[in-house]
């Protein structure tokens, strides 16, 4: 039997046979030509894996058995990206590299220098993100999958948010030491935009009390936000 170079998603993994929907189902038996007999890695997105016997190869409808569910070994990841609305496709291109690191989630923000239009929703964008997340999951073979959130003002996010907070500056030390945080704490990372977060919201972030701020320095260049975000996340996890 072989075994496809890839997870499949499954959002309820359980014993006994599961029918995996079409698009999970037309990916194994049309792209990766799986067989019965075949057995495909099931993941949930939520800490659980599986490997799963292909017992009826459908294109639109493949039915797996699975006799082992497994636990993931580590708990779900603490550190999440907060990243300021870009315009274009930038930040589909930020969750594709991000995602495919063991972060907890991203969350779009509606920052005072944000350039995507102030009346969209940001719907297709972030279903397309919520897919890029998706397809991430798969190929790095995480056990959690990237929660994709908002768009947010960033002033209510912040206003409601409880976690330590990271955020690049110029001003901030090359190298940070998280190994002293409380395991449990939530930490967020934050990136603003092209020409970076206003003066007001740096203040508002330094003055935060409803957990520790650090300051990141990501060096002597002047870096995309797209590109800062990975590398930041680089420099913490």
């Amino acid at each position: 039997m072989k075994t496809p170079d890839s997870r499949f998603f499954c959002p309820l993994i359980q014993t006994g046979n599961i029918t995996l929907d079409e698009n999970e189902s037309s990916h194994a038996v049309r792209v990766c030509r799986a067989c019965e007999g075949d057995v495909l890695q099931l993941s949930d997105g939520v800490g659980h894996f599986a490997d799963a016997v292909i017992e009826v190869a459908d294109a639109k409808a493949c039915v797996v058995r699975v006799d082992k569910v497994i636990e993931a070994e580590r708990p779900r990841p603490k550190v999440s990206l907060g990243i300021a609305c870009l315009k274009d496709d930038a930040l589909e291109e930020v969750v594709f590299h991000a995602a495919q690191t063991e972060i907890d989630k991203i969350i779009f923000l509606r920052t005072d220098f944000s350039q995507e239009p102030k009346n969209s929703d940001l719907k297709k964008t972030v279903r397309r993100a919520e897919l890029k997340s998706l397809v991430s999951l798969k190929q790095s073979k995480k056990a959690w999958i990237t929660n994709i959130e908002g768009p947010i003002e960033f002033d209510k996010w912040l206003a409601t948010y409880q976690g330590d907070l990271i955020l690049c500056d110029i001003d901030g030390e090359r190298h940070l030491d998280l190994s002293g945080s409380d395991d449990a704490t939530p930490v967020t990372l934050l990136v603003g935009p092209e020409g970076g977060f206003s003066p007001r919201e740096i203040e508002a972030i330094k003055a935060f009390r409803n957990g520790k701020v650090h300051l990141l320095n990501l060096g002597n260049t002047r870096l995309r936000a797209r590109t800062a975000a990975v590398i930041a996340l680089g420099k913490i996890l």
